[in-house]
């Protein structure tokens, strides 16, 4: 009961063939097979990058700092005022 015998196969290739055509079936399948191809391609790239470990990545390098000798300035705070008059 649970499983197709050749006659549902046979049913089903018919359904197909009247559902889209003769002409089309082929143009389906082949298109169907890409994308099979194309996912498969794309699961092993997946599987193989996950199989690799990253590489570890070396001690990053300190925040450079700026030489005591050059003078640290803020930007002007713009007066809030100022950009009321304008609008």
């Amino acid at each position: 009961m649970g499983t197709f015998s050749w006659t549902h196969l046979l049913i089903i290739a018919l359904l197909f063939v009247l559902l889209f055509g003769a002409k089309r079936l082929p143009d389906a399948a082949r298109g169907l097979g890409r994308s099979l191809r194309i996912f498969k391609s794309e699961v092993g790239q997946m599987q193989s990058e996950s199989a690799t470990p990253a590489n570890p990545a070396a001690t990053p390098a300190p925040p450079q700092q700026l030489p005591a000798s050059a003078p640290q300035t803020q930007a002007p705070i713009a007066d809030p005022q100022q950009s009321h008059k304008t609008l």
